[in-house]
């Protein structure tokens, strides 16, 4: 079993926020209609309570897929450029589940509002064609790499800390 010091989940939050807030966009699993992962990535924002919203087109299979099976999952990735290590990059996933928000409903607002102080005014365009889609994804569980033999999880349900995971750890 692992022993870890109290203060290391704050730490490991710490690193992990400040992976998530270097980027603006969030590389994005969803769930193809063949049951086949598909990839993408979409400009994403994140409140208080840590739960992720994107605002996406129904053009796209991305979009399409959080339709049909709202199962999705969000890479945070440390650039290739500044890791030390290239088979040990940084980095935190979650798997989520994708709730629709209506349009012109307060948390529609409130979302977009919160979008255009990250993006500008594209969003209003972007917002005001038929075609998109706001999301709300919730983080059911996640993963934090930190490097070799350096990995932690988090489950909402469990309400506690970022825990290391040990070798016979298979959760």
């Amino acid at each position: 079993m692992n022993k870890w010091p109290e203060w290391a989940s704050d730490e490991i939050v710490g690193e992990l926020t400040a992976l998530r807030e270097s980027q603006r966009s969030v590389i994005l699993a969803t769930v193809g209609s063949a049951g086949y992962p598909e990839a993408s990535y979409a400009p994403y924002v994140c409140d208080e309570r840590d739960t992720f919203y994107i605002l996406v087109s129904q053009l796209a299979r991305h979009t399409r897929n959080l339709e049909v099976d709202r199962k999705a999952s969000l890479l945070f990735i440390e650039p290739e450029g500044s890791a030390r290590q290239i088979f040990a990059r940084r980095r935190l996933t979650y798997r989520c589940e994708a709730e629709p928000i209506a349009r012109d409903t307060p948390q529609w607002r409130a979302q977009l509002v919160a979008m255009q102080r990250c993006f500008g005014a594209v969003v209003g365009q972007l917002s005001q064609l038929s075609d998109f889609r706001l999301f709300r994804l919730v983080p059911l569980e996640g993963r934090y790499v930190r490097g070799f033999g350096q990995a932690f999880q988090w489950w909402r349900a469990e309400h506690a800390g970022w825990t290391p995971i040990g070798a016979d750890d298979r959760r």
